[in-house]
């Protein structure tokens, strides 16, 4: 049975969340500020924690930042929870390293397909290290250990969520992935968000790559359409 900490100060909301998955067969932990979550995160080692944004003295992105940087909790599933449907907040929370986002208000039921699909997706293991070969196209090497890309010698450092990103169009290279294959493929579900989800994740992954990248690009926008890895890049312009 999965293991599964709610962090959230709200207690109705917390508890409603509790009542739920435990209808669903999850064992679950409950905290209801941010540093008593961090604690249990540590303590509990649950095998997804579902993290409110907005919580007094401790917000969940410090806890989420904690999560992280810590060994021991590190690869754990992080799902949080907002009021603030916004992309800059989205990109905060993904650029920390958070999994998934959910907007309040939301119905259970997608709480619970996204929980499901996110312990799939893991399982318990982020699938990137699955992947035991490094995976080599053009100019671009993938190294799963270390959740790296390398180009012409130089790494850059990806979140397990990007790395998988970069998997799959390295997969595919050369021939355009859509959005709602890669959120299908990385997530496990389709969602109404989808294009402002990927959006995100591709703007970081890009931001880091130009890093490495000496003037190229390597992801390609087919506008209406969805994503396109250039192994050996193009001038960007």
């Amino acid at each position: 049975m999965a293991k599964i900490l709610v962090v959230d100060d709200d207690v109705a909301i917390n508890e409603l969340i509790k009542v739920n998955l435990e209808l669903a067969f999850y064992n679950v932990v409950s905290a209801y500020d941010g540093n008593k979550g961090y604690a249990l995160a540590k303590q509990e080692r649950p095998d997804l924690i579902v993290l409110d944004v907005m919580m007094p003295e401790v917000d969940g992105y410090t806890v989420a930042k904690r999560i992280r940087e810590n060994s021991s909790t590190k690869d754990i599933p992080i799902i949080m929870l907002t009021a603030l449907n916004m992309l800059q907040n989205k990109a905060q929370g993904f650029d920390i390293g958070v999994d998934d986002y959910l907007c309040k208000p939301f119905e259970m039921e997608e709480l619970l397909m996204r929980v499901k699909a996110l312990l799939k997706r893991s399982n318990n293991i982020p699938k990137s290290v699955a992947v035991k070969e490094v995976l080599t196209q053009g100019d671009i090497t993938l190294i799963p250990e270390t959740y790296s890309i390398e180009i012409n010698g130089k790494q850059a450092k990806v979140t397990p969520i990007e790395f998988d990103i970069v998997n799959l169009l390295m997969q595919n290279y050369g021939n355009m992935v859509s959005s709602s294959k890669i959120l299908s493929d990385v997530w496990g579900y389709s969602a109404d968000d989808a294009v402002e989800t990927i959006r995100v994740h591709m703007r970081h992954i890009r931001t880091k790559l130009d890093k490495i990248s000496a003037g190229k690009k390597y992801i390609e926008t087919i506008y209406g359409g969805g994503y396109r890895l250039v192994p050996t890049g193009v001038p960007n312009k």
